[in-house]
């Protein structure tokens, strides 16, 4: 199975277009030629009118093209009538879309108003109980008619007013029947997906998306990779558009990263139709990011085509670290084998913050590039590696792109027999003038921002082929800057775990509390637990799947009523808002996970006194 024409450079997936409204009055067409959209979604009551009427025009403002908006029962996909009526009066088109999970009648009542209607099919005609059943072959058929049955009417309803729908699963909120026979895996996703699509299709509708969200990136990667694999070989006339996004990113720069990784990797091999990056932040500053994000694609994938005809180093779909001998980057640190994936800097960031590194700081420079025994490979040419021992790296200066070099250079390894452990850049730069003292020279100054995304789409992406022993984060200007950024990158890729890892959606209609309040409150009392992972849920739609790699989950049940999960298994019910916070650290402590932060001083407040 292919998921993109080639590895090693880029070709956008030519999907099918779908229209979204009228293009001649605001509509946007998706896919084909057509630039990649951006869009968000509005955080408001969708009860309130003047609010969610608000939101939207800040976020069409500054350029968002499709604006989501929850609709959770009949009366809320009612009120889009209204919100739809005041946005068209004051001259506002933007194609909006209603978002449906466990209701099929609000979604019928919803199609009457918006343009698009996103369903999950985990939930829209599942319960979800998490309950263990075995199906045979003619009861999971059964179940197939039973869901033909409930989305057969929005498919036929949405041919009558010219609608679009969104196909979109989610990892953790799959139907416990496809969870009972594929596993809460990509897989699942994808045939999660494809059955709502069969359905769609034996009507000749076509107008229709997919979208395979997680709040990991490896895994969204993965799902989208295997779906796209698997459309392909459904038939040519299966190529539906793709929208990108990795869900319950979080806030700050842990959010931007996750979210550069799974959509900037995509986005590098040719994948996606439109973005969304879902930030615990304000809605319109979603938008930016998008743009930032789309601006970096041309320099970062490999857009001239090429004759490499290797085979990759790694299974698109399924992660599996490449395998590596263990070898020794100095006297006091390993990599490759089982050990940790390592942290270099330059002589010039060791200079800048060695001062600042105490002996048990878990945040410090673990070698120097400039001391390493390391070759430097142009990958683009016959090259000879005679032992496995050797650290190799890209030659800086190498005509191509970071990610397709280092893909480049592990597939020449795998064919010569070698697997040497690697070194990944998130740059590879220019040679400094001989005289100068020191070697490296970076591209350009970059802006912090566009930095972090550029290193975080580059390292990221090759982290989640498997690829990679320890990285050199460069094209950040800042020493202690650099220095954070290399292990935020390995957190979001889920590679180390350095300090406290967060799950927390952007909130929405649906959401019981101030997500971003919420938010900041219990990382107050928990950014010194590292190691632990906690999920940070503004309603159940997604809450207990999306929570089952978290340790411990914090959860609106009710309008100020608040439940505790330990995994995807709730605990406490209906906890006050008020004492929420402290019950959860109540059972966090119960479960042997509790530190006092006397006794350990958060790795947060370490990296900013290092970064400063």
């Amino acid at each position: 199975m292919n998921y993109c024409s080639s590895p090693y450079f880029f070709q956008r997936r030519k999907a099918r277009e779908i229209v979204i409204g009228d293009p001649a009055r605001g509509g946007v067409i998706i896919g084909g030629n057509h630039p990649v959209a951006v869009q968000s979604m509005i955080t408001c009551d969708t009860m309130d009118t003047a609010a969610s009427v608000q939101q939207t025009l800040d976020l069409v403002a500054v350029g968002c093209q499709i604006v989501r908006i929850t609709a959770p029962t009949v009366k809320d996909a009612a009120n889009l009538e209204n919100i739809v009526a005041e946005l068209r009066k004051r001259g506002c088109n933007v194609p909006i879309v209603a978002d449906i999970h466990f209701k099929p009648e609000a979604a019928m009542e919803a199609v009457k108003w918006v343009e698009v209607v996103r369903v999950n099919p985990g939930n829209y005609a599942d319960s979800k109980k998490f309950a263990v059943k075995e199906y045979t072959d003619e009861q999971y058929g059964l179940e197939l008619k039973r869901i033909e049955e409930k989305f057969t009417p929005l498919v036929l309803e949405s041919i009558r007013l010219k609608r679009a729908i969104r196909i979109g699963t989610n990892h953790g909120s799959l139907s416990d029947r496809i969870m009972n026979r594929f596993g809460d895996t990509p897989l699942g996703m994808v045939e999660s997906a494809l059955e709502f699509a069969r359905i769609a299709r034996k009507h000749n509708f076509h107008n229709f998306k997919f979208s395979m969200k997680s709040s990991n990136p490896k895994v969204m990667i993965e799902c989208y990779r295997l779906l796209v694999a698997r459309l392909e070989q459904e038939g040519t006339d299966w190529n539906y558009p793709i929208h990108l996004g990795v869900t319950e990113a979080g806030e700050g720069e842990d959010g931007r990263i996750k979210s550069a990784i799974g959509i900037g990797s995509l986005l590098c091999d040719g994948l996606g139709d439109t973005i969304r990056v879902s930030l615990t932040e304000d809605s319109p500053r979603e938008i930016e990011v998008c743009r930032d994000l789309l601006a970096q694609i041309p320099k970062l994938a490999n857009l001239q085509p090429s004759t490499f005809n290797l085979q990759p180093s790694f299974d698109p779909f399924h992660f599996e670290r490449r395998e590596t001998p263990e070898i020794e980057l100095n006297e006091q640190t390993k990599c490759g084998g089982e050990q940790l994936i390592r942290v270099v800097v330059t002589q010039a960031t060791w200079d800048k913050v060695a001062p600042k590194i105490r002996p048990k700081d878990d945040v410090k420079p673990e070698a120097v590039y400039e001391d390493l025994n390391v070759a430097e490979i142009d990958p683009t040419q016959d090259f000879d590696i005679n032992c496995n021992t050797q650290l190799v790296t890209v030659k800086d200066g190498v005509n191509l792109p970071a990610i397709t070099a280092f893909r480049l250079l592990a597939a020449k390894l795998k064919r010569l027999g070698r697997n040497n452990p690697i070194l990944l850049k998130d740059c590879l730069v220019g040679v400094q003038p001989s005289g100068c003292p020191d070697r490296l020279k970076p591209e350009l100054q970059l802006e912090p921002k566009i930095a972090l995304l550029r290193a975080s789409v580059v390292i990221g992406s090759l982290l989640a082929d498997g690829i990679g022993d320890a990285i050199l984060v460069r094209g950040e200007a800042g020493g202690g800057q650099s220095l954070r950024l290399a292990y935020n990158i390995l957190q979001a890729a889920g590679c180390r775990s350095f300090k406290t890892d967060y799950v927390a959606c952007p909130s929405c209609g649906r959401t019981l509390f101030n997500l971003q309040t919420v938010t900041a409150r219990i990382k107050t009392r928990t950014e010194h637990l590292k190691g632990v992972k906690i999920a940070i849920m503004g309603c159940i739609v997604n809450g207990p799947g999306e929570m089952a790699d978290a340790d411990f989950g914090y959860v609106g049940g009710a309008p100020g009523k608040i439940n505790l999960y330990v995994g995807k298994t709730p605990i406490k019910f209906n906890i006050p808002e008020a004492e929420a916070v402290e019950r959860l650290v109540d059972l966090i402590r119960e479960h042997g996970k509790w530190v006092e932060p006397e006794v350990i001083e958060t790795a947060q407040s370490r990296v900013s006194e290092i970064s400063a």
